[in-house]
Formats: structure tokens, sequence, C-alpha cells
């Protein structure tokens, strides 16, 4: 699907504020109402806008302590069975396969540190998971949302 300055200005719009209005967003992007939920629709289709949602501030819900996990696994681990595990575990706030010593890097959010230890512990006792290394975060610098690329 060819994306052109528009659809890039639409789609800044929507990550900047997904309730934003189509009228709100046309005023923006010099086209009509009508017009941009055409393009919206035809993006969500193609699948370039996957969904809306809202976000929370962790620490607003208690969940205000996390870490990065290394996850160290045996030798014959796929993607798939990381996926399906840390899916088991509410903490988990993201998973990813990654290059270098570690297998795959966790994301956890929790209440406390204990709380992250419970987690830590459930997670290592995962019957793949060899070792683990864990950075916990002192402080957000950047959090943002999804990078829009700027029009050409």
């Amino acid at each position: 699907m060819q994306i052109d300055g528009v659809d890039q200005r639409i789609i800044a719009s929507l990550v900047a504020d997904a309730r934003a209005s189509y009228a709100e967003i046309g005023a923006r992007v010099s086209l009509s109402a009508p017009a941009v939920k055409r393009r919206v629709d035809r993006l969500r289709a193609a699948g370039v806008i996957r969904g809306f949602t809202t976000v929370i501030d962790p620490a607003a819900v208690g969940w205000s302590t996390e870490a990065f996990v290394e996850l160290f696994c045996t030798g014959r681990t796929t993607p798939a069975q990381i996926t399906v595990a840390t899916r088991r575990h509410p903490e988990v706030v993201a998973a990813y396969t990654v290059s270098g010593e570690a297998d795959a890097l966790v994301h956890l959010r929790a209440a406390d540190i204990a709380h992250l230890e419970q987690a830590l512990e459930r997670l290592r006792a995962e019957p793949f998971v060899t070792s683990t290394r864990s950075m916990i975060v002192l402080s957000r610098l950047v959090d943002s949302p999804t990078v829009v690329p700027a029009p050409t």
C-alpha cells in the first residue's frame, strides 16, 4: 500500500489524539471529514492502523515499578514458546526476541519490588528459561507513541 504525505499527517494526528474527530483531522490536513474517514478506513483495512486504544498511566493504577529482563533459554526454545509463556504473566508489558547474548527481552511492570520479585520468580520457573538478567527502570526519559515518518 502506498502511503502519501496526507496519510502520514492523518496517522500523526491520530497518534497525537486518537479521539480527534474526522472534521478536526480534516482541518489539519485540508480534507473533508468524509475524505479523512475514507482514508482512515483504507489504512485500517490495509493493517497500517491496527486499532485505537486508551493509554493508562501505570503509576495511577498502582503499577509504578518496571524492569527489563533478559531471558536466556535452552537451545531449542522457539519464539512461539516464549510468546505463549510470557502471555501467562500479567506483569509482562512486552516481549521481544533479540540479537546478542540473551534470547529474549521482557518488559515487566509491577506494583512494587516485592511484586516484581514474584513476577521474576514465576518467569524464571518457565521450563525453558536457564537464567535471567534484570535491569530495574529508575526513570523514564522518553516515552513516546509509535514514530510516524515525516511526510516526504
